[in-house]
């Protein structure tokens, strides 16, 4: 980049990380205060961080500053890599293949991707060979510069370089926005950077991973252009250890085991609704139970609301206006006469929809009686089966679906108990998460969105009272702006799996809107009529996605109280048929899931079968365990087996088949 010189004349104060102070001239760049410091700093520094903006290393400062020096050992330099990375794979794939059009290339989450306008698609093999011209540009250690043209010329520019795409995104730059122009060598882009100062400072700890299409700007209807992943990281280690993550991923697909374990399937004639097969539902009934169990402990009253309300509590609630477009609405029609046929109700067309969420619903009950402060708080679960009519493309096995059953519950209280039942809600979902093995749990609290449904001062006296609510459960949290509920802030809990990915499951969100437009009220001390407060709240949000969760989790091999099948007994050979049968019925009688397994097959057939299948337990039985009265016993994933007595392994298993909360009770 262009290297500007300090002035002599004025001088600036620059604060460092470490609280002390350096004068220097005006004009001064992140470069010459990292070469002030040392060799050592200036030549890691990658970027500067002034007032907290990340801007290019050449960037002149003309007032006093805080600043700090930005290297690879800083978490700010993988979005920094990551960016640089997404360029060079646009500067690569032009040098190999004249003519293509770039449009855009952001970072993402792990990486990077840009789009292509081209006739020809890319294959796969492409790749290899757009990665290797990368590490070449790298290697060049092209210089970088930045430069801010006239939005005239830019727009001629890219328009006689046939870059129609680049054309139109800087006419959709707003006026007062200057157009900068970074280049590598004397390929360039238009981007608001900011940048490294050379190719070479990206390193070569990226892989590109896929192609995939998409559509212009995100619209179905603009043109189709080809999209380039790839992913970037500070080192060797980093990117091998993302790349062992992704493999153990694609392992772990819940849709791959889901086929492999017959757990369930998902076909084009019910888009984004599960076909549970038996044994995909034995984990679905099982965590059901277990999540019932732990409400009524928790004084929870349970109900059922209907599928189809009429649209006028969507409208009323506030929901019609936000979710309309992803519900199914279908008119409401009464029979007339078998010779004029149906007629819509009303002046015009009645409509009622599926319901995306439980709460409105629930208002219902609750209002169906006269409630009293005394009758606070009234705890409300329900395993509410919902639609939302996501978009085909968004569908994704059992994470993203259109029926789903959701643990959801509704807490109705008075103002002076959010806090209080805030805290036993925070302490009921650790309780469940640590049952099932997450204990890495991350806490944000959304705050206001743009678009929203309530006054300010009802969202500063919301958000001031679920804040005091989890400080006062002792959690540290992190704040996520602008991404509470239309109606009320909401704590999100993430959890993280066994290989370190994220999954937000858990909500609980605070709500002094729907129940004032549901016109919900209880008679408190003095006589009149109040708002209750309402807490929205999930542990595991939806029942599918959370089984997709477990299965990846645990990659199939889940513990002994959810596996579909729990045991398997294999014969070795066909006289111990009668006493496999006996074992199978033992272990029936103990409660336990059990299969029967006496095909005319070899042993060790058998066995990998049944551990392919995830059965956590086998049993082999031959003449001697027969005679002996016992049994050998193979554990999923270990090599070595034991011999014992049946009624010992019947008291085992039936010991380690417990629920959590069961055996926790049962301590």
């Amino acid at each position: 980049m262009t290297n500007v010189t300090a002035s002599s004349t004025q001088s600036v104060t620059i604060a460092l990380p470490d609280g002390s102070t350096r004068d220097y001239g005006s004009g001064v760049t992140g470069q010459d205060i990292a070469e002030s410091i040392g060799p050592g700093l200036a030549k890691a520094a990658l970027a500067v961080k002034i007032d907290g903006e990340i801007r290019d290393l050449d960037e002149p400062i003309y007032g006093d500053a805080s600043v700090a020096i930005i290297t690879k050992k800083d978490e700010e330099a993988l979005e920094l890599i990551r960016h640089d990375a997404a360029h060079i794979l646009a500067m690569a794939v032009q040098e190999l293949y004249p003519g293509t059009q770039v449009t855009i290339g952001p970072v993402i989450d792990d990486g990077f991707y840009y789009d292509f306008a081209r006739n020809e698609p890319f294959r796969p093999d492409d790749l290899e060979k757009i990665e290797k011209r990368m590490k070449e540009i790298v290697s060049r250690d092209e210089i970088t510069r930045r430069e801010v043209w006239d939005r005239a010329q830019a727009i001629s520019h890219f328009r006689n370089l046939g870059e129609q795409y680049k054309a139109e995104l800087i006419e959709s730059i707003p006026e007062d926005e200057e157009i900068k122009i970074y280049f590598h060598g004397s390929w360039h882009d238009l981007c608001r950077g900011p940048h490294l100062m050379s190719t070479g400072k990206i390193g070569q700890a990226f892989k590109l991973t896929k192609i995939a299409g998409a559509y212009w700007r995100g619209d179905a209807k603009n043109a189709q252009l080809q999209r380039i992943y790839g992913t970037a990281w500070r080192d060797d280690k980093e990117l091998k250890a993302h790349l062992h993550r992704i493999e153990e991923a694609e392992k772990r697909d819940h849709r791959r085991l889901g086929r492999e374990m017959d757990l369930f399937h998902l076909q084009e004639e019910a888009q984004g609704s599960v076909f549970w097969h038996p044994n995909g539902f034995v984990i679905y009934n099982q965590l059901e139970s277990y999540i019932r169990r732990k409400l009524q402990k928790a004084d929870y009253v349970e109900v059922k609301t209907p599928q189809l309300l009429d649209s006028k509590f969507w409208e009323k609630s506030g929901h019609w206006s936000k979710f309309r477009e992803n519900m199914f609405v279908v008119p409401d029609e009464i029979p007339n006469t078998e010779e004029e046929g149906p007629v819509l109700t009303g002046d015009g067309e009645k409509l009622m929809a599926l319901k995306p969420m439980n709460c409105p619903a629930h208002v219902q009950i609750f209002k169906n009686h006269i409630r009293s402060y005394r009758d606070l708080p009234i705890r409300m679960a329900e395993f509410g089966c919902c639609h939302r009519n996501e978009p085909h493309g968004a569908l994704h096995g059992l994470m993203r679906v259109r029926q789903m059953t959701q643990d959801d519950a509704h807490v109705f209280c008075r103002e002076d108990q959010v806090e209080e039942e805030s805290i036993r809600f925070c302490n009921l979902l650790y309780s469940v998460y640590e049952e099932l093995g997450f204990t890495d749990v991350i806490v944000k609290l959304a705050t206001r969105p743009d678009v929203k449904a309530g006054e300010d001062d009802v969202w500063d006296r919301a958000e001031a009272t679920l804040e005091a609510a989890v400080k006062a459960a002792g959690l540290p949290f992190e704040i996520n702006p602008g991404e509470g509920a239309f109606y009320g802030p909401k704590l999100e809990f993430v959890l993280r799996d066994a290989i370190g990915r994220d999954w937000q499951c858990g909500t609980l969100q605070l709500d002094f809107v729907i129940p004032e437009r549901l016109d919900a009220t209880y008679t408190g001390a003095d006589g009149a009529k109040h708002r209750p407060a309402m807490l929205h709240r999930a542990i595991l949000g939806s029942l599918e996605r959370f089984i997709g969760v477990l299965i990846e989790h645990h990659a199939g091999r889940f513990p002994l109280w959810l596996a579909p099948v729990q045991v398997a007994v294999a014969t070795i050979t066909s006289d111990a048929d009668a006493y496999a049968e006996k074992v199978v019925a033992a272990l029936k009688e103990a409660g336990l899931r059990a299969k029967l397994d006496i095909r005319n097959e070899k042993i060790n057939y058998k066995v990998r079968e049944h551990s392919h299948a995830k059965i956590p337990v086998i049993l082999v039985v031959g003449q001697r365990e027969m005679d002996s009265g016992e049994v050998s016993v193979r554990r999923l994933g270990v090599k070595e087996q034991e011999t014992l007595a049946l009624e010992d392994v019947l008291t085992i298993l039936r010991g380690e088949a417990r629920p959590p909360d069961i055996a926790k009770d049962q301590q």
